[in-house]
């Protein structure tokens, strides 16, 4: 296995760069696994496919206003890109600008004072506020976007789904902003059930496998949680014969995180993951997934091909490109049965 089997050509053009309206009118690619077989559907048809007493698995992150300006003493502005939150006061941040070295003092534009207490990897710092930074997110945050997006988004609730509640996320988990409220309400009608876990979304999500090896990989972590009523509802699923569908591939690694200890059987599981799901993944939890179209070279689009078989997904791809789908964040979704 090279990172080079999971490649594909990929025109700009392709790059979806608005949301469509309204959410539920993107297209559905449906891959059935059995035999390949591709349909093109528009994404509200996917009632059609969802049956009785199937569990659709969504993630309830919602993204936080992530990306805030501060100026340092000297008045330089830099750019601070919060990733991660260490303690009540210490965020792991992007930082841009020069001069970020240990004990540089800032003053965050609007909020209160920071100081830089530590380096990591590249342009990413420890950085200890004078005082918790959330409250101040609202007005001095501004929601980032994928580095592939390069339209400004005038309503900032369109990079988040219907259901988005837990704070916590640098990324959208975007397969979940295909559902309206009305979609929802319609498939718990059919005697579709729903559950909800949260993984908070790092922008490691959109980073490259550079390795020839993909499994010489260092796989980022995330802090994830399922709680004891989805995980009842997820065993008494598959007791009845349900589906479990994961709702993105964030919801595939919190459920196949939290069944890591038992093969078939879900507990409640709250704490950091770094599952590395890659051919040849066996699944233990999820029956089907509803996902975006990946980034080539991602550890994304490895774990839809270790869920599809990698053939089939390329192949899907190519149709996708041909068709003239719109890819990545803003862009339409697969179901993948």
């Amino acid at each position: 296995m090279r990172i080079s089997d999971f490649d594909y050509p990929l025109p700009e053009s392709s790059i979806a760069q608005t949301p469509i309206e309204p959410r539920d009118s993107s297209r559905l690619l449906v891959l059935h696994r059995d035999s390949g077989r591709l349909e093109h559907r528009i994404f509200r048809e996917i009632v059609g496919y969802l049956r009785p007493d199937d569990l659709l698995v969504l993630n309830e992150t919602r993204v936080i206003p992530a990306r805030i300006y501060a100026r340092k003493s000297t008045g330089g502005r830099v750019e601070l890109l919060l990733l991660r939150r260490e303690d009540e006061r210490t965020w792991r941040c992007l930082a841009g600008g020069k001069g970020m070295r240990p004990a540089t003092t800032l003053r965050v534009e609007g909020g209160p004072a920071a100081e830089i207490i530590g380096v990591l990897n590249g342009s990413e710092r420890l950085v200890r506020f004078a005082e918790a930074i959330e409250p101040y997110l609202p007005k001095v945050g501004n929601v980032p976007l994928p580095p592939y997006i390069h339209e400004s988004l005038k309503d900032p609730e369109r990079y988040q789904t219907v259901y988005a509640r837990e704070p916590g996320s640098a990324a959208a988990p975007t397969a979940g902003l295909h559902f309206t409220p009305r979609l929802l309400e319609e498939l718990q009608q059919q005697g579709v059930r729903l559950a909800y876990v949260t993984l908070h979304v790092g922008l490691d999500t959109f980073a490259p496998v550079t390795e020839e090896d993909p499994q010489d990989h260092a796989i980022h972590t995330e802090w994830c949680q399922l709680n004891g009523e989805t995980a009842d509802l997820i065993n008494q699923t598959r007791r009845s014969g349900g589906r479990v569908i994961a709702v993105g591939t964030t919801s595939v690694r919190t459920l196949e995180s939290a069944a890591a200890a038992r093969a078939s059987q879900v507990s409640a599981f709250v704490g950091a993951t770094s599952l590395y799901i890659l051919p040849p993944y066996k699944f233990k939890i999820v029956d089907a997934m509803i996902t975006n179209f990946h980034l080539p070279r991602s550890t994304l689009i490895m774990l839809v091909s270790a869920f599809a078989g990698r053939e089939r997904i390329l192949t899907a791809y190519e149709s996708a490109l041909r068709e003239g789908y719109r890819f990545y964040s803003f862009g339409d979704a697969m179901l993948i049965l």
